[in-house]
């Protein structure tokens, strides 16, 4: 790409267009988000509330789990209330430093619940693989130092984010067709060099999320080369069934994006407002679906919930 040297005015406001095409639509689309949002709101809220009142859930998975909600909660309000006043207002103007905001939350929270999930890998990892150590390996105090470096990475390698855009001027076009500022979407309209932003996005996202799934994969490699080796059905089936959880909130976290990437690398027909709506699906899923599965599927968050919603003071 040829350097530019630009001296004028750059935009300071940006104005985002939510689904383009689907303008018309938008009342019907917000429905979706809101219910989504709404429902994300209370299960993490209460996931939170029932780890942090129930002792028997002060255990190394159920804390990370407390962890990934707060993430949950992040991820989804510094996104949907945006997109909700898109919608229902048409109130898409954005600032730029609102703007670079909305990109370092939303990055470092991705990032952060990459990590968290990583950590509960490693935890059952350890409860499968070596559990004669598990209260060792994973004390209070060694689970407090994977959340500060989880925080510590996110921040860290996002932050310079800020600083990629904030340089860049921008003097084409201020409207973004999108419900949310995203940093190389942000970036493509600037006109200068954008290349370091492009390659130290790569970097960031090699580096931490793909880096995660790989070592997320070693894992359960492990895992099932040790449950394997078990000598009862019975035991297999137990050892597995403490990884049916933490399995579909990876999946949830990880098989949208990949189907994202692939749509757009692959996808040239498909229409802009599909890409978006796939982005969109990202933020959505996973905060809505995560404490769901984990309801479901842990019996005593469930018999937690299900006592406090009949007593609701239960929960304080």
């Amino acid at each position: 790409m040829a350097p530019f040297n630009y001296t004028g005015t750059s935009h300071s406001v940006f104005i985002l267009l939510g689904i383009p095409g689907l303008e018309e639509q938008h009342l019907w689309i917000s429905l979706p988000f809101f219910i989504s949002y709404l429902v994300a709101l209370f299960g993490n809220i209460t996931l939170i509330l029932v780890i942090i009142a129930e002792r028997s859930l002060h255990e190394p998975m159920y804390l990370f789990l407390c962890m990934l909600a707060a993430a949950d909660l992040i991820l989804s309000t510094t996104t949907v209330p945006k997109a909700l006043a898109i919608f229902w207002f048409r109130a898409g103007a954005i600032s730029l430093d609102g703007c670079v905001t909305q990109i370092f939350f939303i990055h470092a929270t991705f990032i952060a619940e990459s990590g968290i999930l990583l950590a509960m890998a490693f935890d059952r990892y350890v409860a499968i693989c070596d559990p004669l150590h598990y209260s060792t390996v994973l004390s209070h105090v060694v689970i407090v130092r994977i959340g500060l470096a989880v925080v510590l990475r996110s921040f860290c390698v996002i932050l310079p984010d800020v600083f990629l855009v904030k340089r860049l001027p921008f003097c084409r076009s201020n409207v973004l067709p999108h419900t949310y500022c995203e940093h190389m979407a942000v970036a493509r309209f600037a006109c200068a060099d954008i290349r370091v932003n492009v390659w130290y996005g790569l970097s960031v996202l090699l580096s931490t999320v793909v880096l995660d799934a790989l070592l997320i994969l070693v894992s359960y490699g492990l895992i099932l080369h040790t449950v394997f080796r078990l000598p009862s059905r019975g035991a297999r089936q137990k050892a597995l069934g403490t990884c049916g959880s933490h399995l579909g909130v990876i999946s949830m976290f990880y098989l949208p994006g990949i189907f994202t990437i692939i749509t757009q690398r692959f996808g040239q027909h498909v229409p802009l407002h599909t890409h978006i709506l796939l982005a969109n699906v990202c933020m959505l899923a996973p905060p809505m679906l995560n404490p769901i599965i984990y309801g479901i599927k842990t019996r005593q968050i469930r018999e937690r919930v299900l006592s406090s919603l009949s007593s609701p003071w239960k929960l304080c």
